[in-house]
């Protein structure tokens, strides 16, 4: 088999505010032997914001990363569930238009770039279960995670919109479990798992969005979840730094630590809890890891 090459492309959120999430992924891609190429040229994907601002500056900004990518001969591997609609949102609308790829291309000229429409955008989960492989992960794990009752939360920017993504069921996935599966882990299915965190209203009713949180946390915590994990990083920020204004909001104790989907999978291939980046969690998962 090919070894596996992607550009990288971590997202500004996981290059400062979880950093972990960053710093595991690459861990585990060189355990692995897959090869994450940087992009130090590549500029902000406009974060969904851009493309309500001005949608033909946003096809610019995203058909410049997209350009460098192809250049580099790679498909693009993220770790942001946003970055990831973003790009493949963008991705779709200028490859099933060939006047708005030209227009684009005339913008990305001006800058001696030129997109040709082959790039693809996935992010680790789907690279481990498309182009890896779950019986390959299963084969490399030292520790299977036998002890952990696991519990997935997608987060929508994973599964919707499908016509852009089309990677997994937006309204029934199994990725996420199958990879925890593979892991050695015991799934917790729970009605919650393809709802939104609350992320996307943080600003606009901070009280709705932290109730939010609350039920998504005890949704799995009632169902016997030792842990919760998600491929999204901002879902993680909801999820762990907003978990103590959930407790108050919904006057119960959760106590229910969050794993990015990258430190899962370092975990049952044996890294530490200091390479995991553990410490940066505001809700300790030091005490469920052997």
């Amino acid at each position: 088999m090919a070894k596996l090459k992607y550009a990288y492309y971590p997202g500004c959120a996981s290059q400062a505010i979880t950093r972990e999430s960053n710093e595991t992924t690459r861990r585990v891609a060189r355990i692995l032997g897959i090869e994450l190429h940087d992009m130090p040229a590549a500029n902000c994907c406009g974060a969904g914001l851009m493309t309500d601002y001005d949608y033909e500056l946003s096809l610019a900004l995203n058909a410049r990363i997209f350009a460098q990518a192809e250049e580099m001969g790679m498909d693009i591997m993220t770790i942001c569930s946003t970055c990831l609609m973003v790009m493949n949102k963008a991705n779709r609308d200028l490859t099933s238009n060939p006047g708005l790829l030209e227009s684009t291309n005339a913008i990305l000229g001006e800058a001696g770039l030129k997109y040709g429409g082959k790039v693809k955008v996935k992010q680790l989960l789907w690279v481990l279960a498309e182009d890896y492989g779950f019986d390959r992960l299963k084969k490399k794990v030292k520790k299977p995670l036998s002890w952990l009752k696991a519990a997935p939360f997608y987060g929508c920017h994973s599964l919707r919109p499908s016509d852009a993504l089309g990677f997994d069921d937006p309204e029934d996935p199994r990725s996420l479990e199958e990879a925890i599966g593979a892991l050695g882990g015991e799934v917790v299915d729970y009605a919650g798992k393809t709802k939104c965190c609350g992320f996307q209203i943080d600003l606009v009713n901070e009280e709705a969005a932290v109730e939010m949180t609350g039920r998504r946390l005890t949704g799995a915590l009632d169902k016997g979840a030792d842990c919760m994990v998600t491929p999204c990083p901002f879902c993680h920020i909801n999820l762990d730094n907003y978990q103590s204004m959930a407790e108050k909001k919904l006057s119960r104790k959760i106590d229910l630590p969050v794993f990015h989907f990258s430190q899962l999978v370092g975990l049952a291939l044996g890294m530490s809890p200091a390479e995991l980046g553990l410490s940066r969690h505001l809700v300790s998962p030091e005490k469920i890891v052997r």
